[in-house]
């Protein structure tokens, strides 16, 4: 296992594959790197993590946010002795990827976002209804809904890798909940200087598609793709078409 040391003495676990210029993947709340699974061999060389309070990385139980998470994906890369990198977050690894970029531009080359949002006030919210369902009886298979068209999961039984690690502890399961919902990058976002690419699929019922476009209004120079029919994991069951979107950008 190899780790780096964040901000606050923090473990944080993390794993590199393959070669070539470093894309940093950044997985959603209360997951850790096997989120990517399915997907990281689509590109040459891949960086993950697993968040504080997941996987191998330090639980500690103390208050989370989406700014700390970004300050630990720094902390790997200072441990990498890497200067600059790709960064592709998702769901909250987008809320992530957006502070990774405003607050530390010059360690950014290209931002890719994937099925996020602003956060705050402006943000789109997913309904009440939705937000019961994930706390309800049931939950896991409403997560199964809410990521995947059904179409594609008959075809595609599992198991997922994007339904939350299941090693979380609770402690560790509140402050992520609470990092994600305190979100609000909307006053930093026009201090993003790298290329951007924010990607969604337009039946994303979790992070709904209509933050995409508010993203590429506060993003200098962003660019928008939507995946029709798609829902929160588009990355999964739009791939290779999105990976290979990714690539195209990345150059």
């Amino acid at each position: 296992m190899t780790t780096a040391r964040a901000h606050d003495g923090t473990r944080i676990a993390y794993q590199r594959r393959g070669s070539g210029r470093p894309l940093v993947l950044l997985a959603g709340q209360a997951n850790n790197h096997t989120w990517w699974d399915r997907v990281r061999d689509d590109f040459p060389g891949t960086i993950t993590l697993d968040w504080r309070g997941t996987g191998d990385s330090d639980k500690p139980d103390m208050p989370y946010s989406t700014r700390g998470f970004a300050r630990d994906v720094i902390a790997v890369l200072d441990d990498l002795g890497i200067e600059t990198a790709d960064i592709y977050g998702t769901s909250m690894g987008g809320r992530v990827a957006q502070w990774v970029a405003a607050d530390h531009p010059s360690r950014v080359r290209r931002l890719i976002l994937g099925c996020t949002s602003p956060g705050g006030p402006h943000a789109v919210e997913r309904s009440n209804e939705i937000r019961r369902a994930l706390i309800g009886p049931g939950a896991n298979e409403v997560l199964e809904e809410l990521m995947y068209t059904p179409e594609w999961r008959k075809e595609n039984p599992g198991p997922y890798t994007v339904l939350g690690d299941p090693g979380l502890l609770p402690h560790a399961r509140k402050h992520h909940l609470l990092a994600s919902n305190g979100h609000d990058a909307w006053d930093a976002l026009p201090r993003i200087t790298a290329p951007t690419l924010i990607l969604h699929g337009t039946e994303d019922q979790m992070a709904p598609v209509a933050n995409a476009s508010l993203l590429a209004q506060r993003i200098p120079h962003a660019e928008v793709h939507l995946f029709p029919g798609a829902r929160h994991a588009y990355f999964d069951e739009c791939r290779p078409a999105a990976s290979e979107l990714v690539r195209d950008f990345l150059g």
